[in-house]
């Protein structure tokens, strides 16, 4: 299925290019479900699960753009997650802990996170897609959202749509760009774009998801990828050295919450005042037994004395 919002440039495909489609044997797979023709089920609705999909050939394009149609959708209304993460990565085919895959990954991450733990200045709102690039030696903090990684990062709200939606992701002369398509516009809507970034060639494609606590369905309907026609007459040789970024976000504050948002999440306005209501009817029933106990004492001791 090709994406409408095409401009000329992107539809130039060069067919030695690997591509995974949404055919069983393209790809390399971890998840608890068959192999369906039309979309790939990385997790269900349900806690505790993993899942990830990989291209079983390496990529040997300079410059290029990956469209993934995708679906997130479940029934919490307040409460879901984890999301899942769109790789390009020197490995493949490892679970790990980060949207269900490796950490201290060698590559590209563009993470589509659905739910918050990020506790401090700075928190901005979910479904929020942040990237980062790893030589690795990085460590991807969930417990900040990736904040002290991150490239760069937008919010998008992508979760339970009834029209399809999907994200693009390029790379061209060392700029990074991802743009989205989630409003059910069809065109694209620039999500960040981050220049001095240096890719090697020979990595996999991949993605990968993950639930916890919190649960949601994670749905990858089609993956295309397209070699981008830079018109150069003389092309650089390709890049062969380790994933670079000369620019990252500033690290947020860290504020520690062992319990992380899932409590506060859970915890509505309401919710909130109907606690604090109930303690203090608590002290007020407290207060006034205390207090006729203490009348009762009183009547006692006088009638002893008289």
């Amino acid at each position: 299925m090709e994406h409408k919002g095409l401009s000329a440039q992107r539809a130039h495909v060069n067919t030695a290019v690997p591509r995974i489609r949404d055919v069983c044997p393209a790809v390399g797979f971890h998840r608890h479900y068959p192999c369906h023709y039309q979309s790939y089920r990385l997790t269900s609705d349900h806690q505790s699960m993993r899942g990830a999909i990989w291209n079983n050939v390496r990529c040997f394009v300079q410059n290029w753009e990956l469209h993934v149609q995708f679906k997130v959708h479940g029934d919490g209304k307040t409460l879901f997650g984890d999301g899942f993460a769109i790789w390009y990565t020197k490995d493949r085919m490892e679970l790990g802990p980060v949207f269900g895959s490796k950490d201290y990954f060698s590559g590209l991450g563009i993470f589509m996170d659905t739910y918050s733990n990020h506790n401090g200045p700075h928190n901005h709102q979910h479904p929020y897609i942040s990237s980062m690039i790893s030589n690795g030696s990085l460590h991807y903090d969930h417990d900040t959202d990736g904040t002290h990684t991150q490239l760069a990062g937008c919010e998008a709200q992508f979760r339970n749509k009834a029209h399809d939606t999907w994200i693009a992701i390029r790379y061209e002369k060392n700029v990074l760009k991802v743009s989205v398509d989630v409003d059910g516009k069809n065109g694209w809507k620039e999500c960040f774009t981050v220049h001095g970034i240096r890719l090697p060639v020979g990595y996999y494609l991949g993605v990968s998801a993950a639930t916890g606590e919190l649960a949601d369905n994670h749905d990858i309907i089609a993956i295309k990828m397209y070699e981008l026609d830079t018109g150069d007459e003389t092309k650089e040789a390709p890049y062969t050295g380790l994933p670079q970024a000369d620019y990252m976000e500033a690290p947020r504050d860290r504020v520690d919450d062992n319990k992380g948002s899932y409590i506060a999440g859970s915890m509505s306005g309401w919710k909130l005042f109907f606690i604090i209501l109930l303690v203090i009817i608590g002290f007020a029933v407290v207060g006034v037994v205390g207090f006729v106990i203490f009348q009762k004492q009183q009547e006692s001791s006088r009638k002893r004395f008289y």
